[in-house]
C-alpha cells in the first residue's frame, strides 16, 4: 500500500471520528447541534467526500498496475503451454516491436520480416460485419491488449465483479442455465419406486457485439517524436473509450443489438414507498438484502453510482449508527451494513423510478463474454491533408443475467 493511500485512509478515519464525536455529544446532552457544531460537521463531511473519492481513485489506479501476465491465452483459445519457451517469447517480443513501428510509421516502415510477422496476425475485419470494408486490422500484442483490458476494468465496476469468459471467436455462444430450487427429493416407502423430476434447462445466447473506441487522431510530427510513448498512450486512450461504453452497456443495455444490462434485466427486490423519488431508507436496504436468497448473500455486495453512495452514507440504523463504515484499517474495505460495495458511475442516479442500487452475488448472477483479440486500425490517407494519422480500436463483447436469483435491485418510487 502506498504512503499516499495510507495517509488518506488515516485522514478518512479521523474525519469520521470527528463527525461521530459531534453527534454523540449532542445525543448525550439531548439537544440539537449548535451552529458551530453544524459548521464543523459540514466541513468534515465535505472533506470526507473528497478523501473518499481520492481513495477510490487510487484503488482503481492500483488495478492498472497489477496486470497479471501469467495466464496468456493463445489465439486458439487454449492456454499456450509453450509460451515459456524462448522461441515464443522472442517471437512475441519481435511482434511487439513491429507493432510499435507500425503505429508510428505504417507498413512501409517495416522490414520484410516484420511485415510478414504482422501479416500472420492480420484480422479480417470484414468478417465482423457492421459495414467494415477493409481487411487492414491487426491483432494487438499481448502487452497492448493487457493495458486495454485493465483500463476497461478501471472504468467498469461490473467487469471486475461478474463472471468473465474469453473465447477465441465471436460466434454465438449458447450459455445454459438451470433453476432447480423449487424441486426437492423424497422419502421412499418400502418397495416403492422412486419418482421422476426432470431438470428444466434454459439458456441465453451470448454474442460478440462490436465496441469501437471512435477515432483517435494524432499529428505526424507527434508520431515522429520518439520521446512520446505511443505504445502506452494509444492503448490507454482506446481502452478508456471502449471501457466507458461497455461499462454503460453492462449496467443499462437494452439487450437489443447490445448487451443485456443489469438494471434493465435484473429483478426488483425492493421498491421505495411513495415520495422516495430520490431517497433510500435503512429498512429499504435491509429488505433489499433479504430479497436475495441466503445461498447468495455470503458473497453479496452493493453496486451503485457515487451519487447514490452519497445518499446512503447519511443513513443510520435503529441505534443511530451509520450504515456506511469507512476503511477501519489498511487492507480492509469500507462497507455498507457490513457488506462491501463497488462504485460504478454508469449506474443510474437517484430519481423517479430509477433502479439505483444492485445487491447480490455478481459473479453468480452476471456473465460477461469477451472475444480474445482486440483489433486496431491505422488510418493514414483519410487525414493526410491535415498531416494526421487516426487510430481506431475494436473490442467484441456481450453480457447478461445468467442467474436471476443472485441479484436484486432497489427502485425509487415514481412519485
Amino acid at each position: 500500500m502506498s504512503v499516499q493511500l495510507r495517509r488518506l485512509i488515516d485522514e478518512q478515519n479521523t474525519l469520521w471520528q470527528r463527525m461521530q464525536d459531534i453527534q454523540t455529544a449532542a445525543e448525550t446532552e439531548n439537544r440539537d447541534l449548535t451552529a458551530e457544531e453544524r459548521t464543523n460537521w459540514d466541513q468534515a463531511e465535505e472533506r470526507l467526500t473528497v478523501v473518499s473519492g481520492d481513495i477510490e481513485r487510487l484503488n482503481r489506479m492500483a488495478q492498472l498496475q497489477t496486470i497479471d501476465r501469467s495466464q496468456i491465452v493463445s489465439t486458439t483459445g487454449e492456454p499456450d503451454n509453450d509460451r515459456r519457451g524462448s522461441d515464443v517469447d522472442e517471437r512475441a517480443q519481435r511482434y511487439g516491436e513491429a507493432f510499435g513501428i507500425y503505429l508510428r510509421g505504417g507498413m512501409d516502415r517495416l522490414t520484410p520480416d516484420q511485415r510478414n510477422l504482422m501479416m500472420d496476425r492480420q484480422v479480417d475485419l470484414r468478417a465482423m460485419g457492421a459495414g467494415i470494408d477493409t481487411a487492414g486490422g491487426f491483432t494487438v500484442p499481448d502487452e497492448f491488449r493487457n493495458i486495454m483490458t485493465e483500463t476497461m476494468k478501471a472504468f467498469g465496476g461490473l467487469l471486475g465483479l461478474a463472471e468473465v469468459i474469453t473465447t477465441s471467436t465471436g460466434a454465438d455462444l449458447l450459455w445454459p442455465t438451470n433453476d432447480d430450487t423449487a424441486n426437492e427429493g423424497e422419502i421412499l416407502g418400502e418397495n416403492q419406486p422412486a419418482g421422476e423430476q426432470d431438470l428444466e434447462l434454459g439458456g441465453k445466447k451470448l454474442k460478440g457485439y462490436i465496441f469501437s473506441s471512435k477515432q483517435v487522431k494524432l499529428s505526424m510530427s507527434l508520431l515522429q517524436d520518439s520521446a512520446f510513448n505511443l505504445e502506452t498512450w494509444v492503448p490507454k486512450k482506446l481502452g478508456e473509450r471502449i471501457g466507458r461504453r461497455s461499462a454503460r452497456a453492462w449496467t443499462t443495455g437494452t439487450g437489443v443489438d447490445q448487451p443485456q444490462g443489469l438494471t434493465t434485466s435484473a429483478v426488483v427486490g425492493k421498491a421505495g414507498a411513495a415520495g422516495q423519488t430520490t431517497s433510500i431508507t435503512y429498512d429499504d436496504l435491509i429488505d433489499l438484502e433479504h430479497s436475495v436468497d441466503n445461498a447468495y448473500r455470503p458473497n453479496g455486495r452493493y453496486l451503485m453510482h457515487d451519487q447514490t453512495l452519497k445518499v446512503i452514507r447519511k443513513l443510520k440504523d435503529g441505534q443511530q449508527r451509520p450504515l456506511w463504515v469507512p476503511i477501519p484499517a489498511p487492507g480492509f474495505p469500507a462497507t455498507i451494513n457490513g457488506f462491501e460495495y463497488t462504485v460504478d458511475n454508469t449506474m443510474p442516479v437517484p430519481g423517479a423510478s430509477a433502479k439505483t442500487v444492485a445487491f447480490g452475488d455478481f459473479a453468480a448472477g452476471y456473465i460477461i463474454r469477451q472475444v480474445l483479440d482486440v483489433q486496431t486500425l491505422r488510418l493514414v490517407e483519410r487525414y493526410a491533408e491535415y498531416l494526421q494519422v487516426a487510430f481506431l480500436g475494436f473490442a467484441r463483447l456481450d453480457g447478461g443475467i445468467q442467474d436471476s436469483s443472485a441479484i436484486r435491485l432497489y427502485q425509487h418510487s415514481a412519485t
